[in-house]
């Protein structure tokens, strides 16, 4: 039987593990220019627009959560209330798309160094040109920085938690600083057509935005999978909740200065580089460097962020045994999943190196943002449609809950489900051929297939070769009043059992 895990965790640790999860500064400084590329000077509204569905998603992790904190988080919440299929595909499409993410975020932070260096006069070593979009260069270095913070996420949560909280503060002033006096110095003027969904160029371009937009929110659930390690539950839904608001305004602040600073063509073309190119066009050296400072802390943070949800949804998995056991194992010493963190800081590395397939950052950055993108539109849809189908008896007995508690995760369902549907549908039919190239509509289709498919290989495992009774198990729920309520402070977790109605 596995060990629990140790609660050490408050309301701000919360709030430091999804911000650091969300990671604000590598989205603004990455993700506004391949949003711009979407929906040209449309930025401010695009974020605000996959702030409603996400909102949804996010009050419905917070209702569950409520009724039954659990590390598993939706692989537990889809498997009771849906099916335990989708239950477990809901888990592994998050674990691997999480996977996928470290094994980017890896090369990124490889790319943010070497462009540090760069600023710093160092262009070559050894005779070796520095390269900040070679993907073999910052590859390499980005292990160095993966296994440091595996490291320091073996050693025990809360000590993550308390680094990466010195790391935001310093990454959030930077923002504020320059994104501040970017609204008031930046070239461009302002215009209102910014926040005009109306304007934006095409439906695929407002599609293709918004999925982009639901990856840069991606990662405030990180509060939920450490719910098991906060003194009170709840403290995990405030955390996460806080965590996205704030957010919000910051990809608001930061689009919208973006645009004050940059031309569409720059905003596009700069890719991992944009936060350098905006800091320098606001300030000359050395107060340029410090958003590329911030950049290097964020793209840390967010490595070490990944591995956090990705090892607890795996523990949770493994206390069902529709994974190993491997997973299960904690340390007597530092109280975590040691060689779960261990297993995946390695797994991320596999992956970094099997990704230098794809030669130019910039374009693995698109490949790997894109299908990351689709599969997380799959995973949050089913969690709020876990939640609608859970408490659709408060439709009947609490109508307004029912409208928070039900409509609205189903709506946010519906729009996430829909917009992956349509981006799959234009990656399907914008070529006729395959070839290995982020540009590549069917390459770009293949990858979030794989990710699905082999959900569906490894659930076929777990029910018929590991034989694991969450598959015979899982039924659907109602809500009835103690779902409403939620419990209270001094509750007590009941043990694991998906086939319960509590």
């Amino acid at each position: 039987m596995a060990a629990d895990l140790r609660k050490s965790l408050g309301v701000v640790d919360g709030v430091v593990i999804a911000a650091s999860s969300t990671a604000a500064t590598s989205s603004i400084g990455i993700g506004m220019g391949l949003i711009a590329g979407a929906v040209g000077l449309h930025l401010p509204v695009i974020v605000l627009l996959a702030f409603l569905p996400v909102l949804g998603i996010a009050a419905a992790f917070s209702r569950l959560n409520r009724v039954e904190p659990n590390c598993g988080n939706s692989y537990v919440w889809v498997g009771r209330s849906l099916s335990p299929w989708l239950g477990f595909l809901s888990g592994w499409v998050n674990i691997v798309g999480t996977v996928v993410f470290l094994a980017y975020t890896t090369t990124v932070t490889g790319s943010v160094l070497l462009q540090l260096a760069g600023e710093a006069g160092v262009h070559s070593l050894g005779g070796i040109g520095l390269d900040p979009g070679d993907t073999l260069q910052t590859t390499l270095i980005g292990l160095v920085v993966l296994a440091g913070v595996t490291v320091a996420a073996i050693t025990g949560i809360d000590v993550a938690a308390r680094i990466q909280r010195y790391l935001l503060a310093f990454e959030y002033l930077v923002l504020l600083g320059f994104c501040g006096y970017g609204l008031f110095a930046g070239p461009h003027p302002f215009s209102f057509d910014w926040f005009n969904p109306f304007t934006i160029p095409s439906l695929t371009g407002l599609a293709q935005g918004m999925v982009l937009a639901v990856f840069c929110y991606w990662g405030f659930d990180a509060a939920f999978s450490v719910t098991e390690e906060v003194r009170d539950p709840r403290d995990a839904s405030r955390g996460g909740m806080i965590a996205l608001v704030t957010m919000l305004g910051l990809f608001m602040l930061g689009g919208t200065a973006f645009q004050r600073v940059l031309s569409p063509a720059q905003l596009a073309d700069h890719g991992a580089e944009g936060l350098t190119f905006f800091g320098n066009r606001l300030a000359h050296q050395p107060l340029a460097a410090l958003p590329l400072i911030a950049l290097t802390f964020s793209a840390v943070a967010s490595l070490q962020a990944g591995v956090i949800p990705t090892v607890r949804g795996m523990f949770a998995m493994g206390r069902d045994r529709t994974l190993g056991r491997v997973w299960t194992r904690i340390s007597p010493r530092y109280g975590t999943p040691a060689r779960g963190t261990l297993l995946v800081g390695a797994i991320a590395s596999l992956v970094a190196v099997l990704s230098l397939v794809i030669p130019r950052v910039s374009d693995l950055i698109s490949a790997a943002v894109n299908a990351i993108g689709i599969v997380v539109a799959l995973y949050y849809g089913l969690t709020a449609l876990a939640a609608a189908v859970r408490f659709r008896g408060l439709l009947r007995s609490a109508p307004w809950e029912g409208v928070r508690a039900v409509v609205a995760p189903a709506l946010s369902a519906a729009v996430l489900f829909a917009l992956g549907g349509y981006m799959c549908w234009g990656y399907a039919t914008s070529t006729d051929h395959f070839a290995l190239s982020a540009g590549n509509g069917w390459f770009a289709l293949m990858v979030p297939f794989l990710m699905v498919a082999s959900g569906v290989l490894a659930a076929a495992w777990a029910k018929w070769g590991r034989k694991s009774s969450y598959f015979s198990t899982g039924v659907a729920t109602d809500a009835d009043a103690r779902d409403l309520l939620g419990p209270g402070p001094t509750a007590v977790r009941p043990p694991h059992n998906p086939g319960s109605t509590a």
